[in-house]
């Protein structure tokens, strides 16, 4: 993979937003609901966010690691973290399905859907199983879904702000 400058300060930019969603808005979230939806819009809407700017393979799995390194390095107990950058990976890998472009046509948002929705799924039952040592049945079909639920948001949240940059033609970034 070859990043460019652009892509160094795009990587640099969503991990600084990972960090601090997830040290704000996340705990927020948790202490009201008890849920981690928004958690996982914190990871996801910069995932999308970053990949749609950049376009390149790579850059969610930097955001991810770079973004879980901060937030630990902040709150070591977040170990779920962990749980988030293995979803970047997957997220990352699935998107090559569509060459990691976001852009608004049919077969790319699908796979943008897909991957994120997949990746949000696997985040909660390796969360779930694995650092808040539940059994596996109950992050299948409890802490699962709630962080597939965060997800979802994210991508009701990330599509229309996709759509706008696209609108306000920002595609500069993705070719310099």
């Amino acid at each position: 993979m070859h990043f460019k400058t652009i892509d160094i300060a795009i990587i640099s930019v969503f991990s600084a937003m990972w960090a601090v969603l997830n040290l704000t808005l996340g705990p927020v979230g948790f202490r009201l609901f008890q849920l981690p939806i928004f958690c996982d819009f914190s990871v996801f809407l910069t995932l999308l966010l970053a990949t749609w700017a950049s376009g390149k393979t790579g850059t969610a799995s930097a955001v991810g690691a770079i973004g879980a390194i901060i937030v630990l390095a902040v709150n070591p107990s977040s170990t779920q973290m962990i749980g988030f950058l293995a979803s970047a990976i997957l997220f990352d890998v699935l998107l090559l399905l569509n060459g990691h472009k976001i852009i608004l046509k049919p077969y790319n948002m699908a796979i943008a859907v897909l991957a994120t929705a997949a990746s949000a799924y696997f985040a909660g039952i390796v969360i779930g199983a694995v650092f808040m040592g539940r059994s596996l049945e109950w992050a299948l079909t409890f802490w699962g879904p709630w962080h597939l639920a965060g997800g979802i948001i994210s991508i009701a949240i990330a599509i229309p702000v996709i759509g706008a940059l696209e609108r306000a033609n920002v595609k500069g970034i993705k070719n310099a």
